[in-house]
């Protein structure tokens, strides 16, 4: 491969260029550019995601819209070909999937374990929120960084003025109504809002993902329904007395669930679990243990739940409304009329409901990391040195936690702020 003349600065002119050569030297530069990106093993840089800038506009669809189209003409052919069939693939089949039964009831051991790690740590670092808006500090003195959206922020000059906060300050988990039955009668309609409850989405899809709770029953079959011209049609549940359906709500749901995943005993071992009784369990073994410690396993337990999560999502179809924070757990959404985000009128109320990401089920709150907790406040002209990170991580890392690989570019540990009476001199 020819290379190209090197610049003579004796002449007055440099030597001319073959455009041949200066394409090939630009080719050769980027395949070595990309020979020296990093390996799949190495974590690639993250940043805090941005937020909206206008509320007015909709959420950003994590599946393309010709890929939804092109997956709905496939399903309407698919009809039009077979107008009757047996849904076969669990969970459209109202069947649960037998190898996510496990993950729900560990999710849901893991967020019952990261709520009484939050209260604990919460104690030792309490959190701190603004007095007129949402944002949330974690550290013993509240920054300076002037960044108040609340009303009358403009006479405040955007200062925050803060308050202890809680655990609910630090993690956000969007309720959800709670389906019975969620392939018989998928949607809550307008007149139900108030006699259908209302429980945590991460919950709910738990439930409907295997995990058993005696408060908030669901139906479980043994035998996959049909599909006649896009309705769902259950002969199970004609073919069954009409006492079996009665029991169902209210103490015998586990001999449905018997025959399906097996003797009762078991099940109660492996499915069953009080709501309280991982926290009392946590109470007893965690009094002995250190601050670092239960810093240590709540972090791992946010980890366990946001990766266990994610694979229930993949099944189990989780919708959000492209406008406000409404979440429904199902195959489809609810039709009651409780939006109240931007062209709701033309809506009459109702949601605009679409595929939701890890971020709608799970709320993460970024706050600003604190590198030293005894040091001064962090100051509004070197905010663009700060880096930020989720609260819950933010918390458990100030408690001794080690720092985890994924947040370290986010967080910016790899940049130096300069000190107050150094900002003047630093470009």
């Amino acid at each position: 491969m020819s290379t190209i003349p090197e610049y003579d600065p004796l002449k007055t002119r440099p030597m001319p260029l073959n455009v041949h050569d200066v394409l090939m030297f630009l080719a050769s530069q980027a395949h070595g550019a990309e020979e020296a990106k990093p390996s799949g093993d190495e974590p690639l840089y993250a940043d805090v995601p941005k937020p909206r800038l206008k509320k007015s506009e909709r959420k950003p669809y994590p599946t393309p819209m010709k890929v939804l189209i092109a997956r709905a003409k496939e399903e309407r052919e698919a009809r039009k070909a077979q107008p009757c069939r047996v849904l076969r693939d669990p969970p459209d089949n109202g069947l649960l999937v037998p190898e996510l039964v496990e993950v729900a009831n560990r999710v849901y051991q893991a967020r019952c374990s990261l709520l009484f790690g939050l209260s604990k740590l919460g104690q030792l670092i309490p959190p701190l929120r603004c007095r007129h808006c949402s944002e949330v500090h974690v550290g013993h003195v509240g920054h300076e960084i002037r960044t108040c959206s609340g009303p009358k922020s403009g006479f405040r000059s955007a200062t925050h003025f803060w308050r202890k906060g809680g655990v609910q300050d630090l993690i956000f988990f969007p309720k959800s109504f709670h389906l019975y039955d969620r392939v018989g009668k998928p949607r809550i309609v307008h007149d139900e809002r108030y006699s259908t409850p209302r429980i945590p989405a991460i919950v709910e899809l738990c439930i409907q993902a295997g995990l058993h709770l005696e408060k908030y029953p669901t139906k479980r079959r043994t035998k996959p329904v049909y599909s006649i011209e896009g309705r769902i049609v259950d002969f199970e549940s004609v073919t069954e007395k009409d006492g079996l359906g009665r029991n169902l709500h209210s103490e015998n749901v586990d001999a449905v669930v018997e025959s399906n995943l097996g003797t009762k005993n078991e099940l109660m071992k492996k499915v069953s679990i009080p709501e309280n009784a991982t926290i009392h369990q946590d109470q007893s073994n965690d009094e002995g243990k250190n601050l670092r410690e239960l810093s240590i396993r709540t972090l791992d337990s946010w980890f366990e739940m946001i990766s266990g999560a994610k694979k229930m999502m993949e099944k189990y179809n989780v919708m959000t409304c492209g406008y406000c924070p409404e979440v429904q757990v199902g195959p489809k959404g609810h039709k009651v009329r409780m939006c109240k985000a931007s062209k709701h009128q033309s809506r009459d109320g109702l949601h605009a409901w679409q595929e939701a990401t890890m971020d709608d089920l799970v709320g993460p709150k970024y706050v600003w990391h604190v590198r030293d907790l005894n040091g001064p406040a962090l100051g509004n002209n070197l905010k663009r040195y700060y880096g930020k990170a989720p609260a819950v991580v933010e918390l458990c890392v100030q408690a001794g936690a080690p720092v985890p690989d994924q947040y370290r570019s986010m967080m910016r540990l790899d940049v130096v702020p300069p000190e107050r009476d150094e900002v003047d001199l630093v470009a």
